[in-house]
């Protein structure tokens, strides 16, 4: 529960190498017209030995000064902005929209009617990243355009 507003949590784990790199529990909402709203994030940063090393990035919207924000839309429609989180100087990522009904296809399988992002963060100018949200599922592709050639996939979905 943040700000009044019952939040799914989603357990998001990055691994290098076989070796836990990144852990964050997410907090999304969905409001009555259907928008996918970020209320924060617990992330925790690993070194190579598993070793905790910082926690960079952690925000939780109503907690000084942070603010939810949008991460998917309801009705997208090419080239709509919208801030997805905001804490001043730790969290402050932005999002466009760029294409619909594009197919993304990860090692959890291929997505139809995705709808691909130009994500980026006033914070590190220097990084944009491409993101596809598969309906009913959410991310399953991220891949780094300009500062770097990261590409993140879904391989594994686990319920409770």
């Amino acid at each position: 529960m943040i700000l009044g507003v019952t939040c799914v949590v989603v357990d998001d784990k990055v691994w290098l190498n076989d070796v836990l790199n990144e852990a964050t529990l997410d907090w999304y909402a969905q409001d009555k017209d259907g928008n996918v709203w970020y209320f924060g994030e617990d992330s925790k940063q690993y070194d190579s030995k598993g070793k905790l090393i910082g926690t960079e990035g952690s925000w939780e919207a109503g907690v000084d000064g942070a603010k939810p924000g949008i991460v998917m839309k309801s009705n997208p429609v090419v080239g709509d902005s919208f801030r997805q989180e905001y804490k001043k100087e730790v969290a402050e990522d932005m999002s466009q929209i760029l294409g619909l009904n594009i197919t993304a296809t990860v090692p959890y399988g291929t997505f139809d009617n995705c709808v691909k992002t130009k994500d980026w963060s006033p914070l590190e100018s220097d990084v944009v990243e491409e993101k596809y949200f598969a309906p009913g599922i959410g991310f399953v592709l991220t891949v780094t355009v300009k500062g770097g050639s990261e590409r993140s996939e879904l391989v594994d979905i686990k319920t409770e």
